[in-house]
């Protein structure tokens, strides 16, 4: 016969604890989160490694992750844990005020657009809750990285997420600058591209560069370019060919003021593909968090299909 096994308050709270250690990959960034010191967070994960009777992390001097034990309990124990959390959110929800810490992914290019707009207004209506912005460009897992939500585009966003429309649909565009049309004259397709200097991106270190996507006669064309330059960041991107550096693929939004400015025009512009749009997204079961619940809402009265937007990401 198998032990008793009895569930006690630190244990639940040591669950906590591995999965925020696991999703910062830091004692240091988890212990700030959840308001302890690290030694005090250590001893928590130790006391629960203690009664699971094997290590859950692996601990170096440079990162911790998880063992084959940690993953396989954390693959058990993340669903209990997220029930609990929304038992609890929901249950505040009855109170007079929502509070708690909203954490949304967000490209680069996306803060203008939300911030003034959206998050100074929002902060001033619900002042109980905390809203944590992580700008990135590339595209991550919400659920995993301990997201409440994210902002992509249409086309990124998974199925079986619930996907609020913040942007019309906009185009991509190739942009140079005057001068640089001067100098080295104007693609007629996109496989002239390949001899002209452009400036290319990387999502993220370690991934292939990304090859600029067409479409022509119902097919996608890819194009491997070349030139200087590569970067990880879409205003950059389009500030350099604003220089004369390069030519840029970009969402046209991005590059908008520099067009109306006429510091870049566009080129292949019957080439382009066209996005969905941006949209605000999340899994299904976090409508239950009031803390999400009404940003959501809050994002639907303030934005319209009309208001446009003044960047994009992937």
């Amino acid at each position: 016969m198998k032990p008793s096994f009895t569930i006690h308050r630190d244990q639940f709270d040591g669950v906590v604890a591995l999965l925020r250690v696991a999703e910062r990959r830091s004692f240091r960034a988890a212990a700030v989160e959840l308001g302890v010191s690290p030694s005090a967070l250590s001893q928590i994960i130790r006391n629960l490694e203690a009664r699971a009777g094997v290590p859950l992390l692996a601990r170096t001097t440079r990162k911790v992750g998880l063992t084959e034990a940690g993953q396989r309990f954390l693959e058990h124990a993340r669903p209990a844990v997220d029930e609990l959390m929304t038992a609890f959110e929901s249950a505040q929800a009855l109170g007079d005020q929502v509070t708690g810490l909203l954490r949304l992914n967000v490209p680069r290019t996306v803060i203008p657009f939300i911030a003034e707009p959206i998050l100074r207004d929002f902060c001033a209506a619900h002042p109980a809750v905390e809203v944590e912005i992580f700008a990135e460009d590339q595209l991550t897992n919400i659920v995993e990285d301990g997201f409440d939500a994210g902002i992509r585009l249409g086309e990124l966003v998974e199925a079986d997420m619930v996907a609020v429309r913040l942007s019309p649909p906009f185009k991509f565009a190739v942009v140079g600058s005057p001068q640089y049309f001067e100098r080295h004259g104007r693609p007629r397709t996109p496989e002239d591209l390949r001899q002209h200097r452009c400036i290319r991106s990387r999502r993220r270190s370690g991934n292939a560069i990304y090859r600029w996507e067409f479409e022509h006669d119902a097919r996608t064309i890819e194009v491997e370019v070349s030139g200087p330059v590569i970067v990880n960041d879409y205003a950059l991107n389009v500030a350099a060919a604003a220089t004369g550096l390069g030519l840029s693929y970009t969402a046209v939004p991005i590059a908008q003021s520099h067009i109306a400015r006429g510091e870049l025009e566009t080129v292949l512009d019957e080439f382009c593909p066209r996005s969905s749009g941006l949209f605000l997204y999340y899994p299904r079961r976090a409508q239950a968090f009031p803390k999400l619940r009404v940003f959501v809402e809050f994002v639907r009265r303030r934005l319209s299909l009309r208001q446009g937007f003044s960047g994009a990401g992937g």
